[in-house]
């Protein structure tokens, strides 16, 4: 019972949810990883999921429970009522946030982030619906947090959704969060995931299965690779990778998204780190997918996490 209360059982089915496009997965665990049992994916019309973090995003709830409805019938998924979901990358936030000098009380320490939330998301704490996770300290040993958000109003549109299924969705996160769980496998090395969307890409450097840094960038197609180089440039600065006798090193590359060339963000890295990757398929994190039209950037948030069951 104590573990139960302590680790929660996780559902072992997700969804994920896109401008233009929903899918859905079902996993259960297989012999070295995870195998897909059931999974389907849906285009949306255009402008039916407009991802945003400040605006409405869903312009008609009941069309878009209808697809859904629809959704998990091709997929066999009908009667399944416990769910965790991945939202649009746009339509929320997170930041690493570091807290400078040595709080002098746990109230103190409370108000500083506030006060670092409200102005690193840009709008009051009251309206946001926060989660934050406590990191290892820098090298300063200044305590840091990963904090995660997204405005009320716009979540209770996608939970008022999943009410009209009859869905209890117990796990809501960004898109990045449902992907990175593939880096989350055990390695000693550094694992870089790339996740490419309409205004940009979400950068997450994972050491020891949590996130080292992390970057929103906001751009547009053609300023992708000077972007790339920057946060490659951050990421070497910050992890100690360039400081002599250092080993750690990025050493797996998961790029999820049509926006990012994945042969040029394989180069860009050679260039920025000095090291050859190749970016991982699904194979390669573990995740056998049945032959079919489905293919691995499609479901790999909600695969992600699926697999949080176990």
């Amino acid at each position: 019972m104590l573990t139960r209360l302590l680790k929660p059982r996780f559902p072992s089915c997700a969804v994920g949810i896109e401008r233009g496009a929903a899918s859905v997965v079902q996993l259960e665990r297989g012999r070295g990883g995870f195998v897909v049992r059931r999974a389907a994916s849906i285009n949306l019309p255009t402008d039916l999921v407009r991802p945003g973090f400040s605006e409405s995003n869903i312009s008609d709830p009941a069309e878009m429970s209808s697809a859904l409805a629809d959704l998990l019938t091709s997929a066999g998924l009908l009667r399944q009522r416990k769910w965790s979901a991945s939202l649009p990358e746009a339509a929320t936030r997170a930041a690493i946030l570091t807290i400078e000098g040595t709080p002098g009380s746990r109230r103190e320490l409370e108000e500083v982030l506030e006060w670092k939330i409200e102005r690193t998301f840009g709008a009051p704490l009251s309206e946001l619906r926060i989660s934050r996770e406590q990191l290892a300290s820098d090298a300063q040993r200044e305590p840091r947090y990963l904090v995660t958000a997204v405005h009320r109003s716009v979540l209770a549109e996608y939970e008022a959704v999943f009410a009209a299924l009859g869905w209890h969705a117990g796990l809501i996160l960004p898109r990045h969060a449902g992907e990175e769980q593939w880096l989350r496998n055990g390695h000693s090395g550094d694992g870089l995931l790339l996740t490419a969307h309409e205004e940009g890409f979400t950068a997450v450097l994972m050491r020891q299965q949590r996130p080292l840094t992390l970057r929103s960038v906001f751009c547009e197609a053609e300023e992708s690779d000077d972007e790339l180089h920057r946060v490659l440039l951050f990421y070497r600065e910050r992890s100690g990778s360039n400081l002599p006798g250092d080993t750690t090193t990025v050493d797996r590359l998961l790029v999820v998204g049509d926006s990012l060339d994945k042969a040029r963000v394989a180069s860009i890295a050679q260039e920025t780190l000095g090291v050859s990757l190749t970016p991982m398929d699904a194979a390669d994190v573990g995740l056998l997918i049945p032959p079919g039209d489905l293919d691995f950037d499609t479901i790999a948030a909600p695969a992600g996490l699926a697999r949080l069951a176990w």
